[in-house]
This record gives C-alpha cells, structure tokens and sequence, in this order.
C-alpha cells in the first residue's frame, strides 16, 4: 500500500503570482527567441515570427468577432499551413477548443465527428467546401464558416487584401458563410490582450480511430501541452539525439490534424527555429522545399519517408538532390531496419520515436548511448530502429495480464502502460472507454513489449497484430522489419489469418521497390532462412505464404492499415486484384 505523506507546502506572500502553464507562453517565447528565422507556406509566402504573431492576435479579434468564447469548439479543416499554425495559438488562447478535423476519414466519420466534438465554427480550406456543403444540414450547431484559400493568394504578406467578392458561397453554407480568412485578417488589430484563465482548460481536440467503434474524441490541457512541448524541446536537442534547435529548419510530414503533428509545431515555435508548412502532401512539392528551403528535420511514418526516398530525383539514376543534412524521426510505425538503412545510403539521419494519440504523442526516442554515437552504422541500426528510452517525466512499465510489473529483461513480453504529465485524463464524453483505458491507474497502450535493465523500450507488436500460431505468438513487427531487408522490398505488411491446424498463420504482402533486384516468394523464403539460420527466427514463424502487391492499404495518417487488409482477405480471399482494387 502506497505511503501517504503530509510534506509542507508553500505559503506564498499575498503579492506573489503564479502563472498558469498557458499555451500562449510558448508563443511570446517563440518570437524572442526566432530572430530573422521565418515561417513559410510552400512557395506562396513566408513572414517573420513578428508578424505571425500579429496575425495570431488578428485571428483572435476575428473569432471574437464571429462570436467565439471560451469553451466553444472551433474545427479546422486545412492542408498542413500556416494558417493552421495560427490556429494552433489564437484558438486555444482564447479559452476556446481546437478541433483538428481529420480530412482522411470517410464523410461519415468526419460528421461523427464533428457532431460528436459540438462544432460551432469552422475554417475551411476550398478543397473541403463540397464535404462540408454535403454535411452542413446534418450539424445545426455551426454558426460560422470562413474560407482558407490558396486562390489568387498574395505572395506578399505586406499588402492587405480588402475584398473577398471573388469566393462565392455554396449555396448549401450561404446562410454561415462570413467571408475569406485573409480578408477578414487584414482588417483586425494586430494586438489582442489575451486573458489568464485555468491551465486545466482544454485546448485540443482530436479524434483517432480504433478496431471497433465510433472515433474516439482525445482532448488535452494547456498544462499538458505545455509540458509536453518543454519536454519534446529537451529531447530534441539531447545529447545523442540533436535533431531540432533554433538554427534548424524545421518541415512536418505528419498531418497537422494528427496528435498535432506529434506536437512538434510548438515545440518549433518555442524554439524559434524556421518552420516550412509544405500544404497538402504532394511527392514533388515535398521533395522541392527539402532543397529549396534548405530542410534540416521533419518527422513522419515509415510510408511517407518511403514515398520521399521512392521519387525519383531522390531515387533516380540521373542527377539527384542531396538530402544528406536530413534528419528525420519516425513514429507512427515501427522503422524497419530496411528503410532506414536505405535512407542512411543517401545520407539521411533516420531514427525512431514511439507514442500514440491519447499520449500526445511522445513517450521514447532512439536517443544513442554514448557507446554507440561513434560506432558504424551498422552497429548503430538495431539502437536505431528500437522503440527507445523513455523522455523525461515518463513512466513506462511492463505489465501481465493481471496488471503486475514484469521483469525487466529484454525478454518478458506484457503490455505497454504508462504515466506522464500530458496523457488524456478521458476519452471526449466517453465515461466508458475513459475507464478502460486507464484500468489500474496506468494508460493502456494496446501494445505488446519488453523493457531491458537500462530502461529501453522495444515494442514487439500492437496487441491486435500479433499472430497467436500454436499456442505460441509471433511479432508481426520482427517479420516486416527482416522482410523489409530484402533489397528488392520497398514495403512490406504481415498479418496473421486463420488456420485449422494452428489457429492462425502469418502472410506477408510485398510491395516491390522499383529498379532494385527482383522479388519473389521463393527469394523471400529464402531471404529469411538465414536469420533462422542465425537464430533470430523460429522456423515455424516463418510465413506461410508471400503475396506481392502494387499497393497495401493505408490508414487516414499513412499507416499500414492491417483492419483493412485483413477484411480484404476475409471478403475475397488473398489476391494481387483485391489489393489493387482497394485503391
């Protein structure tokens, strides 16, 4: 049984004051210490830290113009921008909640959605008005919508645009249209006297899918933000990791809408480092600011590295960009050693974090002990690829079935569960999914892992993935990430289907990297008897069968989406056709 103490607390004078731990903060440090470093909007403008500030201030006066308070919900609808940027700011300091709407979902999610979060206002990009003029009879909480466009958009951010008589409305929104964003930018106050209020307020909210259900609303504090975003600084510039600092130039490849691009748009900010916000995810756009701009860190799944590193001026036989000053953190998935050895050939600086939605997201990093900064590659590439040491301020612990810590061994196998400052305390109105999530006191992950005697973490497997054959389990994640070795694999998903004999037997679908050696089953199987050979394999968790495919099915943030594949296979069995026409 826990001790309980009685320590002495702090009696402060009456003129002393405490400030709460307001998101705010991070912006007015940001500006102090950015200097001449910009934010860019792919090849339309950029602007100082000076002025994103001013139009932070602009956005509040324009909310509050449009009638938000503290408490409502304001839903964005954009590509990764600088707009959404000051979204992030000038929402939650005005007491109101930040509803990141994720544009992936089917229509019918994104109206739970947004029914669900009670969405009152809504910015939105053009791309998304024929969504939104198709669902708007079906939210009558809406009061407001404004206009995000790239349309005739002014590449200089000095010159105000006073009309907006060129964006009509859809007629389905002309009774909530108010105007387009810029315009009614231009004619606010460029100062906005923000109010102190509870750290504990929400500020975010965001919906991530699971295996069954509806979405589930993930909501976080400004207090956690905060933390989260100091502690993500500290990380990002450690001894072992030093991916991010002010004199960095900083690219997200995580959608905006998605755990707030893993946080790290605050934490850029706190920093003051250049941000370049690449718009909608376009292979040659992507590629053009990485040399353009000159970018030092972006972060993202394992598919999307993938895409940048398949283009071919990255790829090709010809003259090619130097990406060799990119660093780039993985999360979302596992990092195959595959890929990041593949990245490591053009001189890309790869590595992996680990978290997930309701954890805000970060938990570990592959920061390299000392031992291994200055060792090769190769003996670099399993620290690498592993899930990493806990961050400061977490608490991470192996747990049975029946909620009792595990040895830490490097080899008993439990579910992930964790405690930190900036976990989501509740699933948005979700009273029951709320207390399952945090039986016992700890965050459950959902996924399956070992911790060793120094504390680092290696995921095995997501509890749903893991192939349960004979009685014994099999990590999806090992094969992928020994498949993904093989030169001619550019991905490669694994999931276990049923089988009479021995309940369930893995099946691994390929997609082949193009102009690199030929793939096969039979050069598959053979690829990995060695590491049967080595020991690192049972030779019963071999897979059963190899399916090469053109495409693998994705989740909404570019994630392999094994729900997906596997209701494939069960609806039509295992084909090259079903997957190309999942498309």
């Amino acid at each position: 049984m826990a001790q309980t103490l009685s320590p002495r607390l702090i009696n402060p004078t009456p003129s002393a004051h405490n400030p709460p731990l307001l998101i705010k903060d991070l912006l007015t440090s940001g500006v102090r210490m950015a200097g001449e470093n910009p934010i860019v909007y792919r090849d339309l403008c950029q602007h100082s830290y000076a002025t994103f500030q001013q139009r932070v201030h602009q956005l509040a006066h324009m909310l509050s113009q449009q009638g938000v308070k503290a408490g409502d919900v304001v839903a964005v609808l954009d590509w990764d921008s600088h707009r959404y940027l000051e979204c992030f700011f000038a929402i939650p300091m005005l007491g109101a909640i930040l509803h990141t709407v994720n544009v992936r979902l089917s229509p019918e999610q994104i109206h739970y959605t947004m029914a669900h979060a009670e969405d009152q206002y809504l910015l939105v990009h053009d791309d998304f008005l024929p969504l939104i003029s198709q669902l708007i009879g079906r939210l009558p909480d809406i009061k407001s919508v404004i206009l995000c466009t790239d349309q005739g958009f002014c590449t200089d951010p000095m010159i105000s645009r006073n009309s907006d008589s060129a964006f009509s409305p859809p007629q389905a929104l002309a009774h909530v249209w108010r105007g387009e964003y810029e315009t009614l930018l231009s004619e606010q106050s460029t100062h906005y006297e923000f109010a102190e209020f509870d750290e504990n307020a929400i500020a975010t909210l965001f919906y991530t899918t699971g295996t069954t259900g509806n979405p589930k609303g993930v909501c976080f504090s400004h207090r956690q933000l905060v933390l989260h975003t100091l502690t993500e600084a500290s990380t990002l510039q450690q001894k072992g990791m030093e991916m991010l600092d002010r004199d960095k130039v900083y690219m997200p490849i995580t959608p905006m809408f998605h755990v707030h691009a893993w946080g790290i748009p605050y934490t850029a900010t706190l920093l003051g480092c250049k941000q370049v916000y690449p718009g909608r995810y376009e292979p040659e756009t992507l590629v053009e600011l990485l040399v353009t701009e000159q970018v030092d860190f972006s972060h993202c799944v394992p598919t999307l590295l993938n895409m940048v590193l398949e283009h071919p001026r990255v790829s090709g036989d010809g003259e090619t960009v130097d990406l060799s000053n990119w660093k780039v953190l993985i999360g979302g998935s596992a990092l195959p050693q595959g890929l990041a050895r593949k990245a490591h050939s053009l001189g890309i600086d790869v590595r992996s974090a680990y978290g997930m939605s309701e954890t805000c997201p970060l938990l570990t990093a592959a920061i390299l002990p000392a031992h291994i900064e200055q060792a090769t590659f190769e003996e670099q590439l399993p620290w690498r690829c592993r899930t990493g040491l806990a961050v400061p301020l977490v608490n991470l612990e192996i747990l049975d079935v029946d909620g009792q810590p595990l040895p830490h061994d490097d080899e008993s196998i439990g579910e992930v569960c964790v405690r930190a400052p900036w976990l989501t305390q509740t699933y948005f109105k979700e009273e029951a999914r709320s207390e399952a999530l945090w039986e016992g006191g700890w965050l459950h992950t959902g996924d399956v892992g070992t911790l060793d005697e120094t504390g680092v973490l290696q995921v095995r497997d997501r509890m749903k993935d893991v192939i349960k054959t004979g009685g014994e389990w099999v990590s999806s994640l090992e094969l992928e990430n020994l498949i993904s070795l093989h030169p001619g694999v550019a991905e490669v998903a694994v999931i276990g289907i049923p089988d009479p004999q021995w309940g369930e037997r893995p099946v691994a679908l390929v997609m082949a990297a193009e102009a690199q050696s030929p793939v096969s089953a039979s050069s598959l199987r053979q690829h990995l008897k060695q590491f049967v050979d080595e020991g690192r394999l049972t030779k019963w968790a071999l897979p059963n069968q190899y399916q090469i495919v053109t495409e693998i099915p994705k989740t909404s943030v570019g994630k392999l989406d094994k729900k997906r594949i596997r209701a494939l296979i069960n609806e039509s069995g295992l084909n090259e056709e079903n997957f190309l026409s999942s498309r």
